[in-house]
């Protein structure tokens, strides 16, 4: 199981600076930080320690099993996203 940023993430990057495996981002020093409009996490590199869980301040984090019904699209978002940049 990975975890899942949904829609109420305000990207204040308390996540990313918790992740232990840099699985989340844009990070501030990206190039497409300015145009993000949330964080995503990486589906491959997430290690399900839910560091990132207890450090968001807005709770829009979630398991991917078990992500309320109204984010389920955050799921294939955050993916699509790393899908995105992997082939670039």
């Amino acid at each position: 199981m990975t975890f899942v940023i949904a829609s109420p993430c305000i990207a204040d990057y308390s996540c990313l600076e918790a992740c232990p495996v840099e699985a989340i981002g844009p990070s501030p020093d990206s190039a497409e930080f300015l145009r993000a409009e949330q964080l995503y996490i990486d589906p491959a590199r997430c290690i399900d320690c839910e560091a990132c869980v207890e450090a968001c301040p807005v709770g829009a984090i979630f398991p991917a099993a078990s992500i309320p019904e109204r984010w389920k699209s955050a799921i294939a978002i955050n993916a699509a996203h790393y899908a995105e940049h992997r082939h670039v």
